[in-house]
């Protein structure tokens, strides 16, 4: 199973808040560059804003990035809409038959290369901001506009 799709979005949601942060960008406008319900817009929106990673308005359109965009990591947003518990992005099957050697010892042998690689991947996310993502975007899409 993948990772959820709420991290996506919200990377989506913070690079376009920055890229348009001239304008008022409404759940509605977001949720058209998405690609999805502005419902689901909020509900991310709202995790972003109790991470203190944007600024909104109950009932007023609009949203502002809390901090620095150079100071928001992809860590930041991951932890943020709750992609996964610490320590938990891999899962381990619960209910091995204990009285198999393998099914007796599996867990604990598998469990150290899980966090192991949980570990690494959040370091690459906190070494990535959304700077870095406006950055590989605009040069991208030099000299074009973006849809409205």
């Amino acid at each position: 199973m993948p990772i959820s799709s709420r991290f996506a979005v919200g990377i989506h949601i913070l690079t376009l808040i920055e890229v348009e942060k001239d304008k008022v960008i409404s759940s509605e406008s977001l949720a058209k560059s998405v690609n999805t319900n502005p419902a689901v817009i909020r509900k991310i929106m709202g995790m972003l804003k109790k991470a203190g990673l944007i600024n909104i308005q109950p009932g007023i359109a609009g949203a502002q990035l809390a901090k620095d965009f150079s100071k928001i990591t992809l860590l930041d947003v991951y932890k943020a809409v709750n992609v996964v518990k610490d320590k938990e992005l891999f899962a381990v099957h619960e209910n091995p038959n204990p009285d198999c050697i393998v099914g007796k010892n599996i867990q604990h042998s598998i469990e150290q290369y899980f966090f192991s690689a949980q570990t690494a991947l959040e370091k690459v996310l906190e070494d990535v901001t959304i700077e870095d993502v406006v950055k590989d975007i605009t040069e991208k899409r030099e000299g074009q506009w973006l849809n409205e």
